[in-house]
């Protein structure tokens, strides 16, 4: 029985014993952080710059860009250090700073994917009241209000866990401080706590869940009355984008924190963690702009004005 008030630290999960492969472990990270900075810096750079990009489409576009940088940021080094370094250790102070926001920045990509799929309802749906529905100002109000969205939650679930004691020591078994793993080391009664919190969590995700599954019917049925080809193909192309992204992230999402803890292989887990965690903020710019041709535009006007400063210079 220990105590979290006399544990200073916490020890993650060491991926491997043999150095070399400790080494390879820093090399993969290294690339899939690199492509994540890459692709999300390019889509940022590119609606920053581009003024026919200004519109609500690519604006929340742009705020889920800063949040998978911001996600990807708050594991990744950590992870990529103790591989480098062979050590397993994080404050405790520093854990819980990981597990805030991490999911503070988790939620208000879940969020905005929700507001997005009303972006897209609206375009299709109702085109003639867009400007009205989706101006400036309701675009600021929507990101701020998916942003404040995640602040709160990951306030509420970050002060209940660290706030109870832990009785199974400190190891947690993963490459960063989940939270799910972290429960696994609460007390059995404090553990009850924090599940009942997870439930009305998961009750507040299926709710969103419902509203993108319901915006997205009305938007299948609107695009299929389109007469033009073309038409239902660009129409599809930007719904199709979003639907992949929002899958993956709440499908490995929903099986990390609802599954039963006592119910898990350690490398499940592990992939499943890699998937929701890492997979997303690396791969959504690629989904997003290979089917979206102003996007893909965008992007070789700002290369070509690069290129073109270059040699100048």
């Amino acid at each position: 029985m220990s105590n979290s008030s006399s544990i200073t630290e916490l020890l993650l999960l060491e991926f491997a014993d043999m150095r070399e492969l400790q080494l390879l472990t820093f090399w993969l990270f290294l690339g899939i952080y690199l492509a994540a900075l890459l692709t999300n810096g390019l889509v940022i750079t590119v609606i920053a710059c581009d003024h026919h990009l200004h519109t609500p489409m690519y604006f929340f576009l742009l705020n889920l860009s800063l949040l998978d940088l911001g996600s990807i940021s708050t594991i990744l080094p950590k992870a990529m250090s103790s591989s480098l370094w062979d050590t397993r250790d994080i404050s405790y102070t520093g854990c819980a700073a990981q597990v805030f926001l991490f999911l503070f920045l988790l939620t208000a990509d879940y969020s905005l994917l929700t507001i997005m799929a009303y972006d897209r309802y609206i375009a299709i749906c109702k085109p003639l009241h867009y400007g009205t529905l989706l101006g400036s100002r309701a675009c600021v109000h929507m990101a701020a209000a998916a942003w404040g969205t995640g602040f709160i939650y990951a306030m509420l679930h970050t002060a209940n866990t660290f706030s109870v004691p832990l009785c199974h020591g400190n190891t947690v078994d993963q490459f960063f401080c989940e939270l799910p793993q972290l429960l696994k080391l609460s007390c059995p009664d404090t553990y009850l706590r924090e599940a009942g919190l997870l439930v009305v969590s998961a009750c507040l995700a299926f709710t969103c869940f419902v509203f993108i599954v319901v915006s997205y019917v009305q938007i299948f049925r609107a695009v299929l009355r389109i007469p033009s080809e073309q038409g239902r193909h660009k129409a599809f192309s930007t719904c199709l984008s979003h639907l992949a992204v929002v899958s993956l992230l709440i499908s490995t999402s929903i099986f990390v924190y609802l599954k039963p803890p006592s119910n898990s292989s350690p490398l499940l887990d592990l992939v499943i963690t890699i998937l929701y965690s890492l997979v997303p903020p690396t791969l959504n710019p690629l989904i997003y702009s290979m089917r979206n041709k102003e996007l893909k535009d965008a992007l070789r006007k700002v290369m070509a004005g690069c290129v073109s400063a270059a040699r100048d210079c």
